[in-house]
């Protein structure tokens, strides 16, 4: 399959400025660069006039830093929409649930989709688990998302690069086929460099 020629919509999950204080989500986060990756993959997005649905977090919890009453709540400037392009707001951690995101991708015939942003074992697993299993192809970048320490059921750490692994390992092929950047950007230029001949 021709990535380009499917039209993939991208998701981007969550790129919102209350992941850039680690404290407040188990510390340690993995891949910082995540975002400076995600805004390279929407500006290509840009480019190829294809298009993006963002997505952001919007809990209902007050002390959370990603209430809409914070500063957390908005979108890092790096990954920010631009006007034209679609914003659904959730509060949960699946894309799909309370939110138009079905039918959007629906009524625009899309059969496949690729999925960026945060965080590696919540919001992009849940909504790559639901895409999944809605049928759509669905691609994840493994290096445009990113996670944190978390705590085990014994009080035990589980450091974030294991829990970011592991999770695409159990998205991988059932749910997604899971690229890195570096494949995705050579996947789109061999496409480009097909067309042009």
């Amino acid at each position: 399959m021709k990535l380009r020629q499917v039209k993939p919509i991208l998701i981007c999950v969550d790129l919102q400025l209350g992941f850039l204080d680690e404290d407040s989500w188990g510390g340690n986060r993995n891949n910082k660069d995540a975002e400076i990756i995600c805004a390279k993959i929407i500006s290509t997005w840009r480019a190829h006039n294809e298009k993006i649905i963002h997505v952001r977090h919007s809990s209902k919890d007050k002390k959370s830093k990603l209430h809409p009453d914070t500063e957390g709540f908005k979108f890092n400037p790096l990954c920010a929409p631009i006007n034209g392009e679609t914003v659904l707001t959730k509060s949960v951690n699946s894309c799909f649930i309370g939110t138009e995101l079905k039918k959007i991708l629906d009524d625009m015939d899309c059969s496949t989709v690729v999925i960026i942003g945060l965080t590696t074992d919540h919001c992009i697993s849940t909504t790559t688990r639901m895409a999944g299993n809605y049928g759509y192809n669905t691609y994840l970048i493994s290096d445009a998302t990113a996670t944190f320490n978390k705590v085990g059921q014994n009080g035990e750490i589980f450091n974030s690069e294991l829990i970011h692994n592991t999770a695409l390992a159990s998205l991988k092929d059932e749910f997604a086929k899971i690229l890195s950047s570096k494949e995705l950007f050579e996947m789109i230029k061999l496409e480009l460099q097909t067309i042009k001949l």
